[in-house]
């Protein structure tokens, strides 16, 4: 019987050049091409669904590739509407063989290179970003770093007493009012509860304040109350504020709680601009995202931990069936007992091949001028009348918001920021998104991209100006 799923290394070859001719096209036409995707939902709808092919259709397969290529959304120098690395060529490529090996990075025995590459790389950021000899794992993402990074403090702060029961029933998790969703829903899915999720207030410049915190933690002392863990920012998602990290973490040790940053946006910047996060070495988990700051394809995050023992004692409950036989640390590691996952793609390879290929100073050099891009753009806002910036600029989250002749009411200006993006992002020359501060919608412009030029930024500017002349002119 002969297996029709197998491909002789000619079909094979065939199929990549095919693939590689789409992947070549667009990133040919990338610098110019429109940002949304080509065609309402229904139109792409009919383009790229159909029933289930009981037969092969190979020319019709790779149409569709085309299609899903053609209807996607151009991640061009001018995106900037998310926290979302550019997707570095160079990582994207190792990823195809990363999907040929087909490895299972779970434990040494089971793909010896996969493991060596991935604590390699783990100590490099580790290393880069001022946190020599931490451990860690790459992840999914940052949702599932936080979600790793809590977990950890629940096992260290709340071990189970003789019964199987946790030995504290009232406690808690402090985090700012900036903090990212997915605090919320790691406390959640951690059994800890959203209600014990603390909200500690933010200052001008969005930071946590560290007086509220201590004041928030020392009474919940006093009514008996555990406070497990303290969430820091290291780049909020709305304006990319950094809280101040060597305060906070001495409050944190006063009270005998874990610290965790939340880096996943901003972490990495550590590796261009180190004055921005002093304090962050102090932390005992620290989340961060290299499909974010070092422009690696999705997906690719990272949890960073201080104890490797904590992380074992969170995440080693393993059966026998893939208990490790050897004894020898090289060879008998496995990642499976300081992570959730079990099954794990080689997300290591990319960014291994990446930082080899490119070197971390060219990183380095991109980061910095995404920095320096997100003053610029703060500098023309700045002198541009009727546009005003609504937060300081830590790191590249730039928010703004037209005001026009100042005239209008609150409510009026939210309605009219709110229909300035509609049209900008409708028209697909530039991409923003919007975040809501201290009640006032805003228009929001985040660099993570290697790709963007100052021309780039400049259009932000003009569109906004182009857009806000349409809707006060009731076009």
């Amino acid at each position: 019987m002969t297996n029709s799923l197998d491909m002789s290394p000619e079909q094979f070859r065939n199929v990549c050049e095919q693939v590689l001719d789409i992947a070549v096209n667009y990133l040919e036409e990338l610098p110019v091409r429109s940002i949304p995707a080509r065609g309402s939902g229904v139109e792409i709808e009919n383009i790229l669904r159909g029933p289930l092919p009981e037969s092969g259709l190979p020319e019709e397969a790779f149409a569709g590739l085309k299609g899903a290529a053609g209807h996607s959304r151009g991640q061009n120098g001018r995106f900037f509407g998310y926290v979302l690395g550019s997707g570095e060529p160079a990582a994207a490529a190792a990823d195809l063989l990363c999907s040929i090996l087909n490895q299972i990075g779970t434990a040494w025995r089971s793909s010896p290179a996969a493991i060596t590459i991935e604590k390699e790389v783990v100590a490099w950021i580790a290393q880069a970003i001022g946190c020599q000899g931490f451990g860690g794992s790459l992840t999914g993402g940052g949702s599932s770093a936080n979600l790793m990074g809590i977990a950890m403090a629940r096992e260290a702060k709340l071990p189970m007493n003789e019964s199987g029961a946790r030995a504290v029933a009232a406690h808690a998790v402090y985090a700012s009012s900036e903090a990212h969703m997915s605090i919320g829903k790691a406390v959640a899915l951690l059994g800890i509860g959203r209600e014990n999720l603390r909200l500690i207030a933010v200052d001008d410049a969005f930071r946590m304040k560290s007086e509220e915190l201590e004041k928030r933690m020392q009474r919940d002392r006093e009514l008996g109350i555990t406070p497990i863990a303290v969430v820091a920012s290291a780049g909020t998602v709305n304006t990319g504020a950094v809280d101040p990290l060597p305060e906070i973490a001495e409050i944190a040790a006063r009270h005998g709680s874990w610290l965790h940053v939340d880096g996943a946006y901003g972490a990495l910047a550590a590796i261009a601009a180190p004055d921005k996060f002093h304090g962050l070495a102090l932390a005992d988990s620290i989340s961060l995202d290299p499909h974010k700051w070092l422009y690696q394809p999705l997906d690719c995050g990272c949890l960073l931990y201080r104890d490797p023992l904590a992380a074992r004692r969170a995440f080693a409950h393993s059966g026998e069936y893939v208990r490790a036989l050897s004894e020898d640390p090289v060879e008998g590691y496995a990642f499976f007992e300081e992570s959730i996952e079990l099954s794990r793609r080689f997300r290591a390879l990319k960014l291994w091949f990446s930082l080899r290929y490119h070197g971390f100073q060219s990183f380095r050099d991109s980061i910095s001028k995404d920095l320096r891009q997100a003053q610029y753009l703060g500098s023309l806002v700045e002198k541009a009348a009727e546009f005003e910036l609504l937060a300081p600029i830590t790191l590249s989250a730039v928010c703004f918001r037209y005001v026009g002749d100042g005239s209008s009411s609150a409510e009026e200006r939210n309605r009219l920021n709110q229909e300035i993006l509609r049209r900008i992002n409708e028209r697909g020359r530039v991409h923003l998104s919007n975040a809501v501060l201290h009640s006032k919608f805003c228009l929001r412009a985040c660099i993570v991209n290697h790709r963007t030029t100052d021309a780039d930024v400049e259009a932000v500017l003009s569109e906004a100006q182009s857009a806000a002349k349409e809707v006060e002119d009731g076009k």
